[in-house]
């Protein structure tokens, strides 16, 4: 019997749960079905590796009724591996088993079954039980939707911030389109390659979707620099880079004024480290703070040496283009003075994908 399916006719407009029978002796498997195949479509296996499969196998189970005695793989095993397998990990599990021992029923629960049935069992109250869990996952999905909808919601108000803020700052210097493209995709290499090594368990998806999110707001200062000082087509006096160096601040507070209102954990702390600190170097010789080593936020460090390398490749009106070779060289040289020692490595590591990026996302 295993893998086959019972079905009965539906009534309009019902769609029919899906139930797992699991147990090694036919005749339990007949009764279960007998009681329930009028109301649900069911499935058998007849041991803890068909459970698995099927259990897994699109569509999956709305519910799972799991005999403990098997022989192989017992039901204490099989729900030990749904509940790991992220695929199967929510699929409710009633045990219906002839251990009757009140440790028995413990050790099942404790597995996150969500209730166990001692044989022999009556008929009407395996389909109550059944029933109720039915209702309580339909529940719980119902739950599970909203709360998935409402974040989709959040993420895109987010990014919709980021973006606005991020249209701002380009719009008060014109070199900023493409440059904005390529440094975030710059960040996001790095942070896909440092999370790799054991050191940097915080670059974890999300934070590697923040980063890159929130990278284009480094520059977001610029908004408060005066367009003689932003726009001048030649170097700068000494006064004048000072007002510059100033973008980094006015950076933080433009974050820090929208930060205020969202908590804690708001979404803009990256983006205002990333804007406060992406100037300052590794031997605490930079600015605004002057602060050195892993005193500086790693999301301004990944920053720091995306936004050199994208400056030295491109083009102002002060300076041409230098070659990729040229850059690498340069942020080399700068490992361990001007950038972190460990950011420059994974660099050196993804020097061909900058290199593609800086094509891909160019100027021209």
């Amino acid at each position: 019997m295993t893998g086959a399916a019972a079905t009965a006719p539906l009534l309009e407009n019902e769609e029919r749960s899906r139930i797992l029978l699991v147990d090694d002796a036919p005749e339990n498997l007949r009764i279960l079905g007998e009681c329930l195949r009028d109301r649900y479509t069911i499935m058998f296996a007849k041991n803890g590796p068909d459970a698995l499969r099927l259990a897994a196998r699109s569509p999956l189970p709305d519910l799972i009724l799991l005999d403990v005695i098997m022989p192989g793989m017992d039901g204490y095993e099989v729900c030990r591996r749904l509940r790991r397998d992220p695929a199967t990990r929510d699929i409710p599990i009633m045990f219906i088993t002839a251990q009757n021992e009140e440790t028995d029923e413990a050790m099942g629960l404790s597995l996150g079954a969500q209730d166990y049935i001692i044989k022999p069992f009556r008929s009407s109250l395996v389909r109550n039980r059944v029933a109720n869990q039915l209702k309580y996952k339909l529940y719980r999905d119902h739950l599970n939707d909203l709360v998935h909808e409402r974040t989709r919601q959040l993420v895109l108000t987010q990014e919709a911030t980021i973006h606005a803020m991020a249209s701002l700052a380009e719009w008060r210097d014109t070199e900023t389109g493409a440059h904005i493209k390529r440094t975030q995709n710059y960040v996001r290499a790095l942070a896909v390659y440092m999370a790799h090594l054991p050191k940097y368990e915080e670059l974890d998806a999300d934070a590697i979707s923040w980063l890159y999110l929130s990278a284009p707001l480094h520059d977001v200062g610029k908004v408060a620099i005066a367009d003689t000082v932003l726009h001048k087509p030649g170097p700068l006096t000494d006064e004048e880079y000072e007002a510059m160096k100033a973008h980094t601040t006015h950076g933080r507070a433009v974050l820090a004024s929208a930060d205020k209102f969202l908590g804690e954990n708001s979404f803009l702390r990256i983006a205002s480290d990333i804007a406060y600190c992406h100037h300052e170097r590794w031997d605490g010789k930079g600015y605004p703070r002057g602060i050195a080593g892993e005193e500086i936020p790693l999301s301004a460090r990944l920053m720091s040496v995306a936004d050199v390398y994208d400056a030295l490749r491109s083009k102002r009106v002060y300076k041409p283009a230098m070659p990729h070779e040229t850059a690498v060289r340069i942020i080399v040289e700068g490992k361990g003075t001007q950038f972190d020692p460990e950011v420059v490595e994974a660099f050196v590591s993804l020097e061909e994908q900058f290199r593609l990026i800086a094509e891909k996302y160019s100027d021209v």
